[in-house]
């Protein structure tokens, strides 16, 4: 099969080794590996060349949007192929997600740590703006046993067809990273494009490998990034019907983040995103406002489906109060 895969990449080589092992293995051999490397110093580039992978240096860290753009932009398979270097992949998850053939596919990420917890199946959006990732932190159970056709997929390990950024775009690269998968989804939902969750498919993420979770810096820009989502995909009506969901759930995400100690850079990142929305407003190109809503209103009914079988936690439990009937 003719797939490039593109792993952005920044430290980690002993994580990176397991991914490059893990392709090794793969049932369907991708035709090109090309590593994207955001400025290492513990000789990852040295270790993906001599597992036989193209070394494309970024000469600083660029961030996972620049990064992936990078290797996209150098790319010759008909598919593309995005993971974290985090990530390890059952033998047959890239043969499994191109079989589906769909526009674009991700598998069951499970938990390194912790084999029988979801780490990340696929993403929603409430009209809050934020996003959860669905059943993350949950144990595996029937729920994330079927198909689902998704708007927007982790780019943790996700295979797309090289044509849809043709039609999309590449990730927009104000983000940096986080939440850049997110806004590529969204953008499909804007266009009608849809992809998969294949559950076949199996990985592996060791997660917040890089900086750690709850790391201040993916705290402010998690909160930054959050704005820039309002600023990109809300439309005048859109704010000011959601108006209050918003302002629920960016602050019940900033009491989240003060609980874990990195209240101070979610506001700086809350004061950096609102700063820029002006300018990303500015170019935006706005779904049609009722789609975009009608959207919105299925991952919340779909959140709370979700939430409501595998136990709420008291994050949205509080937003679903606060904001009344939206998952009605």
């Amino acid at each position: 099969m003719s797939v490039t895969v593109i792993v952005p990449t920044w430290n980690r080589r002993d994580l990176l080794a397991r991914l490059l092992a893990s392709l090794e293995a793969q049932t369907e051999t991708p035709s090109e590996v090309l590593v994207v490397d955001n400025g290492s110093t513990d000789g990852a580039p040295e270790l993906a060349r001599a597992r036989g992978a193209r070394v494309i240096p970024m000469g600083r860290n660029a961030g996972f949007a620049a990064a992936v753009n990078r290797g996209v932009r150098e790319s010759r398979g008909a598919w593309i192929a995005v993971l974290n270097n985090d990530v390890e992949l059952a033998p047959a998850y890239l043969a499994t997600l191109r079989a589906a053939g769909a526009a674009f596919a991700t598998g069951k990420i499970l938990s390194a740590s912790r084999n029988s917890c979801i780490d990340g199946t696929f993403d929603v959006l409430c009209r809050g703006g934020v996003a959860w990732r669905a059943g993350e932190g949950r144990a595996d159970g029937p729920f994330f046993h079927s198909r689902r056709e998704i708007a927007s997929a982790p780019w943790t390990a996700i295979l797309l067809r090289a044509e849809i950024f043709d039609r999309i775009g590449l990730l927009q690269e104000s983000f940096e990273s986080y939440l850049e998968d997110v806004d590529f989804g969204a953008r499909c939902a804007a266009r009608g494009i849809t992809g998969l969750y294949v559950p076949e498919a199996v990985a592996w993420h060791h997660g917040s490998a890089t900086l750690g979770r709850w790391h201040p810096d993916m705290v402010r820009r998690l909160a930054r990034n959050q704005c820039y989502l309002v600023a990109l995909h809300y439309p005048r009506p859109l704010l000011v019907r959601h108006g209050w969901a918003i302002l629920v759930a960016q602050l019940l995400w900033g009491a989240v983040a003060a609980r874990h100690g990195t209240g101070f850079a979610w506001l700086h990142g809350k004061l950096e995103g609102l700063r820029h929305a002006r300018r990303l407003r500015s170019v935006a190109t706005f779904a049609e406002p009722e789609a975009f809503d009608s959207w919105l209103s299925q991952n919340e009914r779909l959140i709370h489906q979700i939430q409501q079988a595998t136990g709420f936690d008291w994050f949205w439990r509080l937003y679903f109060l606060f904001t009344g009937d939206g998952a009605e």
